[in-house]
């Protein structure tokens, strides 16, 4: 099964993306360390509809957001204060051409850089866009935890009520192999009895090789932290946010 990775392409998810995925621990969390690491000029990698991106934005940030998908774009240009930030179609080739003092990537994006030579590419990249002593902060998953066991209709099944009506949703494993995770989400919607299937592929690194992949790019690992709280992760925390200067 290959990928398709409809829920940020096809125009009738990419509509409700806000409302399947609202967060707010992950947003506070962000908003107090850019704080905390005297942020100017943030680089939002993989933006999608730009929850965050305006977030910061309010607070006085000066914002890019960088984001593969068009239609996701084009959802987070028609927000409110979408002039107050730098849009930006693109990716890895992108980032190396801007500036700032932090790179976020957020809702788990680091996992969407399969193959090794991507993401050693996308660390380089965030390298040359920083300053000297600007940070790099994202999100993984931690895979000691094997989230991915639980991703059965029983176990991960949620409804939520969007514009377009009630929506059942919920994950399918399809196949691990090695550190790679190939999963569908489905999206049946009660009004029409319509369900959209987006196949999706993650990798999951461990800390270990994530902390040594940024030490090759030129980071300085400073902090991972195992939860939106702020707790140090360790082998039982559920993520791994890892922020780490430029040397």
């Amino acid at each position: 099964m290959t990928p398709n990775y409809k829920e940020f392409s096809d125009p009738r998810l990419v509509a409700l993306y806000d409302s399947l995925n609202a967060s707010v621990a992950d947003s506070e969390f962000y908003c107090r360390l850019a704080e905390r690491l005297s942020a100017s000029i943030i680089i939002d990698l993989g933006c999608g509809t730009g929850l965050l991106t305006y977030e910061l934005a309010k607070r006085g940030y000066r914002m890019v957001g960088v984001e593969p998908s068009r239609a996701m774009l084009n959802v987070a240009r028609r927000k409110p204060h979408g002039e107050q930030v730098q849009w930006v179609e693109g990716s890895t080739r992108q980032l190396e051409e801007l500036r700032g003092d932090l790179v976020l990537m957020t809702s788990h994006v680091a996992q969407f850089f399969i193959a090794d030579e991507g993401w050693k590419a996308l660390l380089e990249a965030a390298h040359k866009a920083l300053i000297p002593g600007g940070h790099i902060v994202f999100d993984s998953r931690n895979p000691f935890v094997r989230p991915w066991e639980k991703w059965h209709r029983e176990t991960s099944s949620r409804k939520v009520n969007t514009p377009s009506g009630q929506v059942e949703m919920w994950y399918q494993l399809t196949e691990v192999k090695d550190s790679r995770v190939l999963y569908e989400i489905h999206y049946l919607f009660a009004d029409t009895g319509e369900e959209l299937v987006s196949v999706n592929e993650l990798r999951y690194r461990s800390q270990d090789d994530i902390a040594k992949s940024l030490t090759n790019a030129g980071f300085s690992v400073e902090n991972v932290y195992g939860d939106w709280d702020g707790r140090p992760a360790d082998p039982t925390t559920t993520e791994m946010i890892f922020v780490a200067a430029r040397k």
